[in-house]
């Protein structure tokens, strides 16, 4: 039964990494469509999750499931109605960013110590305090969205190896790797939409 238990566990790992991949591969590429990907990745990824006993994970994936929906529809309209572009933080969204990254760790750090029976309250908390930030501002389509993440990535490596999550630890170093490959990707899309608009100016 435990053995049945662990090879479907395994198994949900795997798709939920596939869909992952496909999903960072996506947004590496500027596509909207990383956001459908990534929904079969959370719905998938919260079941896991639940069952190691990763609360605070399972939470920032149901965030992760709101700021998807937000996420694709902010890249299709945006506040212009069309397809929004890639650009930087102001110093009002940086100021947000890291108020959420704040917040997040205060309001996380205490319920997963004092509620739940998790063994790893604070690095659960950082881990998700990042990943927060990190996907409001991919959902503004900022470039600082890469760094966020791949602190929380970088965090949530030896988390998961510590969980015995190994799947999800090697998805966790490819996320890492894309990640920085995706801010190197969206600077050059960004200069190149900078470059066309002064163009048509």
């Amino acid at each position: 039964m435990i053995e049945e238990f662990l090879t479907q566990l395994t198994w949900l790992q795997g798709l939920g990494t596939l869909f992952g991949i496909v999903q960072v591969v996506l947004a590496r590429q500027n596509n909207v469509h990383t956001y459908l990907f990534g929904i079969a990745s959370i719905l998938i990824s919260m079941w896991v999750l639940y069952q190691s006993a990763l609360y605070a994970d399972i939470l920032l994936n149901m965030y992760y499931l709101v700021m998807s929906v937000y996420g694709w529809v902010y890249w299709k309209f945006g506040k212009q109605k069309t397809e929004t572009p890639i650009s930087s933080v102001n110093k009002n969204e940086f100021l947000k960013a890291n108020g959420i990254v704040l917040a997040c760790f205060l309001l996380m750090s205490y319920w997963l110590t004092f509620h739940t029976d998790s063994d790893v309250p604070i690095w659960d908390a950082v881990v998700v305090a990042f990943a927060w930030a990190g996907m409001w501002l991919m959902a503004k389509r900022k470039i600082e969205n890469w760094i966020y993440l791949n602190i929380s990535n970088i965090i949530s490596i030896p988390l998961m190896v510590y969980k015995e999550l190994y799947i999800y630890a090697g998805m966790t170093v490819f996320l890492f790797i894309m990640g920085t490959s995706g801010y190197l990707k969206w600077r050059k899309l960004m200069k190149n939409e900078r470059e066309l608009t002064y163009a048509t100016a």
